[in-house]
């Protein structure tokens, strides 16, 4: 399996989950920086979330793992970051489309809604899906290139 450089990131409430898949990463050879937060103690996830997606923007690191209760809030602020295209993935399929069809670079997770056995077997797979190219490109082209 390749392996890639990761910036991980959570608020509190996606805390539990980022540390068992950042060991899952590291167990796997993967780089990882942990971009915070270091505890369950409440926080407010863009200061965490935002330079994930920056450090991936900037080409720092190849993909980005974000999370957080549900998810949403952290797939929105990566989102802000021009460059990133951030997918929030319930399972396995939702993360295949999102790399093979969306080339996502940084992946969203909600530990609140669904199990930590599921988010381990995302990740993998999201690490391991290709970008499908062809017409999807195209579409690629327009999310960062509005005007053509």
């Amino acid at each position: 399996m390749k392996t890639f450089q990761i910036a991980i990131g959570s608020d509190h409430a996606g805390f539990k989950y980022k540390e068992t898949i950042k060991t899952m990463l590291l167990s796997a050879g993967h780089t990882v920086r942990d971009f915070g937060t270091h505890s369950e103690s409440a926080c407010d996830y863009p200061d965490f979330v935002r330079p994930v997606a920056e450090a991936v923007a900037r080409g720092e690191y190849e993909r980005g793992i974000v999370l957080g209760g549900s998810g949403n809030g952290e797939a929105i602020v990566a989102n802000r970051v021009k460059g990133i295209r951030c997918g929030l993935c319930w399972n396995e399929q939702v993360a295949i489309w999102n790399r093979a069809h969306n080339d996502g670079n940084v992946l969203s997770i909600g530990q609140r809604t669904i199990s930590e056995e599921e988010a381990l077997k995302i990740v993998r797979v999201w690490l391991t899906t290709e970008f499908e190219g062809g017409r999807h490109l195209a579409r690629i082209n327009k999310i960062d290139n509005p005007a053509g």
